[in-house]
């Protein structure tokens, strides 16, 4: 957690965040009854030992002028069934109550994780290094590193 500086007369806050890499699915526009209409898209984080990583999925908006043209940018990829694996910083992270309304799961509670896409690092599309932030961008995330090192990452279920 870092506090973020603050300027005369402006709020401060605690910053959260979660660093990692994961597959982008479900790329979407979100247009609610009120407000504006906001990019949205699920990420498949990887988690545990890399021969047999579990998914951490969670469903964020994408903030940011950066994060929101590179998300574009791939949604065809994603579209297309390709695999685009992206180094990723996620702020604000909450849960969300929801109940199943079909499937086997029918009537059941669920939870999901939600956040905002901060920050895309790096992205491949099935395999190849396609995009990769300017290093004074990233300001130290480790993320970057992990997309020299992804190769034997096992797909999204």
């Amino acid at each position: 957690m870092s506090h973020s500086s603050a300027v005369a007369g402006e709020a401060t806050y605690f910053d959260l965040h979660t660093q990692g890499l994961g597959y982008l699915n479900r790329i979407r526009e979100i247009c609610p009854k009120r407000g504006k209409p906001f990019l949205a898209c699920t990420i498949a984080a990887l988690n545990g030992p890399t021969e047999a990583p579990e998914y951490r999925y969670f469903d964020v908006t994408v903030c940011g002028a950066e994060a929101q043209q590179l998300v574009n940018r791939y949604a065809s990829a994603v579209d297309q069934g390709r695999k685009v694996l992206m180094g990723f910083r996620l702020g604000d992270l909450w849960t969300d109550l929801f109940r199943y309304s079909r499937g086997e799961k029918a009537g059941e509670t669920g939870v999901s994780l939600k956040a905002r896409l901060l920050f895309v690092s790096w992205v491949k599309v099935d395999g190849k290094l396609v995009y990769q932030a300017h290093p004074k961008a990233e300001s130290g995330d480790a993320a970057a590193e992990q997309a020299s090192d992804t190769s034997a990452i096992a797909q999204p279920v």
